[in-house]
């Protein structure tokens, strides 16, 4: 089979996951990003036991757990910090294969392009126009014009490969709350748990990183657009200066200047994932909102199950529409868990949080952690090549927590 070409629209994680994927198997690939460089801003990213089994397909778990931080337990606080459930980091390993790992996002990216030839990825490339020939898909963009085989949409949640291809899909909606995000000055003496504490309409989480940092995040629900008085970190420290401990100490360790604030948006259910030889992954499929931490870990599967279904077969279309089938009602199940855990997050009624929290505190950690099982306990496609026997997983199995 003559050597198959594919052009990424989009350099974040999914996209260069997909890139790394298909360059395995022989594919030459290009990835076109719109900014001037593949970089990564100012915070942290979890990647649970699914996205570390993607990651061994692409030969990079061993790299990228090295690079992160793993906590011995963590869990859920009330707005007073009594823990309302707790998750130790050793079991969920024993049940899954992985921990959970936490690292700084541009750590990851850091490690996704080095894994890739420096001339496929091509930097400042702004995406115009994407059309689906009889000869090959064209993308044009800022560098010029490309053709090839495949293109692969992987360009977040104002996509405009999706744009093009899919005009008449709904467009991204406002989920009702906006978030913040931090990673803060290293700590003499770091929380020794990560935590998420619910409140009233509003929510701060915490977790470590390597190096006596720790990544913070916050929600509060407010209109779209809704804009701070002063500065956001001002903001954070009038909303929860007064939280339980460690929050107050973790804000006063954040550079006022370092906070990046954004509303959270999700994408409604799309038909499919595949136009002709054009796919989505990522949240240019199915954006969700953060609150089960599986944006990226299911961009990964995407990418590793995207390469799967294309490998061994001439037929493009044909792969997508498998890939379309794998994917789609998976991701999809897993944004709308998500959207009702953050509609339980936000609640700010009074009854209502007592008997959201009353309920988080009577419900067994074990149950926690099964019904995670549908999320956590994904595989990738069989498919020995993908895997050196470095990243196996009967080798990370016997790694401890």
């Amino acid at each position: 089979m003559p050597q198959r070409a594919a052009t990424v629209v989009g350099g974040g994680i999914g996209g260069l996951a997909a890139a790394i994927a298909l360059h395995r198997r022989g594919w030459r690939v290009e990835v076109l990003e719109r900014a001037p460089a593949f970089t990564e801003i100012g915070a942290g990213i979890s990647l649970w036991p699914n996205a570390l089994r993607a990651l061994e397909a692409l030969g990079l778990a061993g790299t990228v757990r090295a690079l992160g931080a793993v906590e011995a337990t963590g869990g859920v606080r009330d707005r007073r910090g009594r823990w309302l459930s707790r998750t130790d980091n050793a079991e969920l390993t024993r049940r899954f294969g992985h921990p959970l790992v936490v690292l700084h996002r541009a750590d990851l990216l850091r490690a996704l392009t080095e894994a890739l030839p420096a001339d496929s990825l091509r930097p400042g490339s702004e995406v115009s126009a994407v059309r689906d020939d009889a000869d090959g898909v064209i993308v044009e963009h800022r560098g010029g014009e490309s053709r090839s085989d495949l293109v692969i949409g992987a360009d977040g949640l104002r996509s405009v490969v999706r744009s093009a291809l899919w005009p008449t899909a709904a467009g991204p909606r406002y989920v009702g709350y906006t978030a913040w995000r931090m990673v803060t000055d290293p700590l003499a003496d770091p929380p020794a748990e990560g935590a998420a504490t619910w409140g009233r309409g509003e929510r701060f989480g915490y977790t470590a990183l390597p190096g006596g940092r720790m990544y913070c995040f916050a929600t509060a629900s407010l209109p779209p657009g809704a804009a701070s008085a002063t500065s956001e970190h001002a903001e954070l420290l009038r909303r929860f200066g007064a939280w339980p401990d460690p929050v107050p100490a973790l804000l006063a360790a954040v550079r006022p200047d370092s906070v990046l604030r954004h509303d959270l948006y999700d994408l409604p259910p799309l038909p499919s994932f595949a136009h002709g030889r054009v796919a989505l992954l990522g949240d240019a499929a199915h954006a969700m909102t953060p609150n089960l931490g599986q944006g990226a870990c299911q961009a990964l599967e995407d990418a590793v199950t995207l390469a799967h279904c294309l490998d061994g077969t001439p037929d493009i279309t044909a792969a997508l529409t498998s890939y379309d089938l794998q994917r789609r009602p998976r991701t999809q199940a897993v944004a709308r868990r998500s959207a009702r855990l953050g509609t339980l997050g936000q609640l700010a009624w009074p009854p209502a949080v007592l008997l959201r929290d009353t309920a988080a505190r009577l419900t067994p950690t074990r149950a926690t952690l099964r019904s995670m099982t549908p999320i956590l306990g994904w595989t990738p496609p069989d498919d020995p090549a993908t895997t050196p026997p470095s990243e196996s997983h009967s080798d990370s199995r016997s790694e401890s927590h």
